[in-house]
């Protein structure tokens, strides 16, 4: 667990491949999740076209892990419409309420790991 959103941001930069899904928490001191998730998706966007234009036959098998960028679920307190509406428009998969329950973790990981 990272103290704030930009650990979590050089930590997926640093090493893409390492992360299958990302929960995210929203409330971080410095840079909050929602600007983290934007800085992740922008990271994937740019590494997925410049694999594009250096291997564009390869492209598939070398993001093959999550082509759709890696699942990022919100982890939050703010459980109002448009709360989880703002994590998807910030390019967030999913979203789990605090205080955290099991089957809904259980139920975004099965959702995403067992694809």
């Amino acid at each position: 667990m990272r103290k704030n959103g930009s650990d979590a941001v050089r930590m997926f930069s640093e090493a893409p491949d390492k992360y299958d899904m990302i929960f995210m928490d929203i409330q971080m001191p410095g840079m909050d999740g929602y600007e983290a998730t934007r800085q992740i998706r922008a990271f994937e966007a740019e590494r997925r076209a410049k694999t594009e234009l250096e291997f564009p036959k390869e492209t598939p098998k070398l993001l093959s892990g999550h082509p759709q960028g890696v699942p990022i679920i919100a982890m939050t307190a703010n459980v109002f419409r448009e709360d989880i509406e703002k994590c998807f428009e910030c390019g967030m998969n999913g979203h789990v309420g605090k205080p955290l329950v099991y089957d809904d973790v259980l139920r975004q990981l099965k959702l995403y790991l067992s694809q």
